[in-house]
């Protein structure tokens, strides 16, 4: 964030007013900054935040453009942001017309990307030690990355909009420029290295409610083993109580799958078997997803399991 020293006092004047003023609210711009913390801790971790930026949405049909990295040190005892050590960003031409629809959302064009071609070499580089990567809504980022550099099917990923409680701490969006926004801060959004700045920002702020720092709940999330449970061979006329639960339904296996947390696993089966069987002993699958199968569209390893 801009400092108030750098402000001239008439303008420091009004921050002052207006931050206190129970109809206002103030936003500053986002400002680069590479250093967070001069701590030095015992054990420093690292993380990758990213973004990438597509002709669009369809895995078929779509490439990557764009492709924005920060590695970051934290603390590992508190999850405390320390310093930016490197960053990366890269265009890559599609071959084709970028869509004028892509175009409006990222800013980006078809000069603008003429020639380039993603660095893969320096990406590798950029990943050695297999750092935990972050995104905001990581499926779509791992998924289009996975196709263009099968390298990153190797690594472990977390997602900073499901896997943060943003609900919990008060917040009415998942959305990165909403959290942003609530945060007290706004940025240019759609380019791939703005919003991997805005991410890194955020997720350095204490989450409200929570004693952890934001990143320090997301990294302890990531680590955490989550679960899909099947519900095999589920009768037609059930499909609204899935539905109603959460369930969805997965076209290529025909069968309604929910994602659960290890704590939430033994309810959902017992619902399941009440709800679903009518109490009939009957057999599902459980699949066992870790931050090294999540968000991406690998199965995760699949059990039998007799309710």
């Amino acid at each position: 964030m801009q400092s108030d020293s750098m402000l001239t006092p008439d303008v420091q004047a009004a921050l002052a007013l207006l931050s206190t003023h129970p109809e206002f609210r103030v936003l500053r711009k986002l400002q680069h900054r590479d250093t967070f913390s001069q701590s030095t801790p015992a054990a420093a971790g690292t993380v990758v935040i990213l973004d990438t930026e597509t002709t669009g949405r369809s895995l078929d049909e779509d490439q990557v453009i764009e492709l924005a990295m920060l590695r970051v040190e934290y603390d590992v005892a508190t999850g405390e942001v320390l310093r930016v050590v490197d960053s990366y960003s890269g265009l890559e031409d599609p071959g084709r017309p970028i869509p004028a629809q892509a175009t409006a959302i990222n800013g980006i064009t078809d000069e603008m990307v003429a020639g380039h071609a993603l660095d893969e070499s320096r990406i590798r580089d950029f990943l050695v030690g297999s750092p935990l990567v972050i995104a905001h809504n990581a499926h779509f980022d791992r998924t289009f990355l996975e196709l263009r550099l099968p390298f990153f099917a190797d690594l472990s990923w977390a997602c900073s909009y499901q896997q943060v409680p943003w609900t919990e701490a008060g917040f009415g969006s998942g959305k990165l420029e909403f959290l942003c926004w609530s945060s007290g801060f706004y940025y240019d959004a759609h380019r791939g290295g703005e919003d991997c700045r805005a991410l890194l920002e955020l997720l350095s702020h204490p989450l409200p409610g929570h004693s952890q720092s934001t990143l320090a709940l997301l990294v302890n999330q990531a680590q955490e083993k989550s679960y899909r449970l099947w519900a095999v061979g589920s009768a037609f006329e059930t499909k609204d109580k899935l539905k109603a639960r959460g369930y969805r339904w997965d076209g290529e296996r025909r069968c309604w799958n929910i994602s659960v947390s290890r704590d939430e696993a033994k309810a959902e089966a017992d619902w399941l078997k009440t709800e679903i069987y009518g109490g009939r002993a009957r057999e599902i699958e459980v699949e066992t997803l870790d931050a090294t199968s999540r968000f991406s569209n690998r199965s995760g390893a699949i059990s039998k399991h007799t309710l």
